[in-house]
């Protein structure tokens, strides 16, 4: 990556290889093309897909003078990258669109928080999954256990409903109330333990309290002696893209282990945020459900019945 010195540099529309060091040295390297850089400063200059600029506003946000970002901005027009509207001013276009859904987030998660999940699984002798809220089911992307660890019947590839498991709760906690009354009203909350909450008021409630201190628990809702506390992965804008569950044996579980446990997996999702951000571009939770959004995915998953 060009140091900041480099940047303001190039944003004069000089040759990449006519810059020189202020130490008196030549910058030595394989010859870059310059007009990518810029391209992408350019759309990286739009906050959220809805926000539309004027050529100097992307020009501005960009670093780069207003005539050579005009005529990138341009170019970015003609192949729909960005899209002009009546007013003249510049918003993301469908070519971001149509790459973006090829991106398939599940592999991306799965991939990245494999590592982190099994070095927690060992260190706590626990099972450890993350899943995906996906047009309103639970989607499983990623576990880890030991041999000892809790068996759970819920793996890659499997869904389930989200009322009933932390995994699902802490995800719905953070959709607008249009989409989570319409998750919540589509069809009956059906008890697959005697611990399942069905009763709606009392699910609004809970799942209330969630957002308020960031984390779910799960007493044996979803499986028989089954205890599971999760936390949210948020992309680089905050937005809730996955969720990370720890799974112990409900009668292993103690207040102290809990507590543990809890700031292990905070530090865990964190980690998991950090490392997904920039390969998910920032994606919004509502951007990533599987042909719902920005993104899209072969649905190919096979349901786990709840009922």
């Amino acid at each position: 990556m060009p140091s900041p010195d480099v940047l303001k540099f190039l944003a004069t529309g000089a040759d990449f290889h006519a810059w020189t060091e202020p130490s008196g040295g030549r910058i030595m390297g394989t010859r870059k093309n310059l007009s990518v850089f810029k391209a992408f400063s350019v759309l990286k200059a739009f906050r959220h897909s809805n926000e539309w600029l004027s050529g100097s506003e992307l020009s501005r946000r960009a670093n780069l003078p207003t005539a050579s970002g005009h005529r990138l901005i341009q170019s970015l027009e003609e192949i729909g990258a960005v899209v002009r509207g009546p007013n003249g001013r510049y918003r993301p276009g469908l070519l971001l669109l149509s790459l973006a859904r090829n991106v398939i987030i599940d592999e991306l998660l799965r991939a990245v928080s494999q590592p982190i999940i099994t070095e927690l699984a060992i260190r706590f002798d626990i099972t450890v999954q993350v899943a995906m809220l996906e047009r309103g089911m639970v989607s499983h992307v990623a576990k880890a256990s030991t041999p000892k660890s809790l068996p759970t019947c819920a793996e890659p590839g499997t869904q389930h409903e989200p009322y009933c498991s932390s995994l699902g709760k802490v995800l719905l906690a953070e959709l607008p109330p249009d989409e989570l009354e319409t998750i919540l009203m589509d069809g009956d909350l059906i008890a697959l333990t005697p611990n399942t909450v069905i009763d709606r008021a009392t699910l609004y409630k809970e799942l209330s309290q969630v957002r308020r201190v960031g984390f779910a628990v799960d007493d044996q809702e979803f499986q028989t002696d089954m205890w599971c506390m999760a936390v949210p992965v948020r992309d680089c804008d905050g937005y809730a893209i996955a969720s990370i569950a720890a799974i112990e044996s409900a009668k292993r579980m103690t207040a102290s282990r809990q507590a543990t446990m809890k700031a292990d997996l905070s530090d865990s999702a964190r980690i998991l945020s950090q490392r997904t951000s920039g390969q998910l571009l920032g994606f919004k939770q509502r951007g990533i459900k599987r042909n719902g959004g920005m993104i899209s995915a072969d649905n190919n998953a096979t349901t786990h019945a709840a009922a």
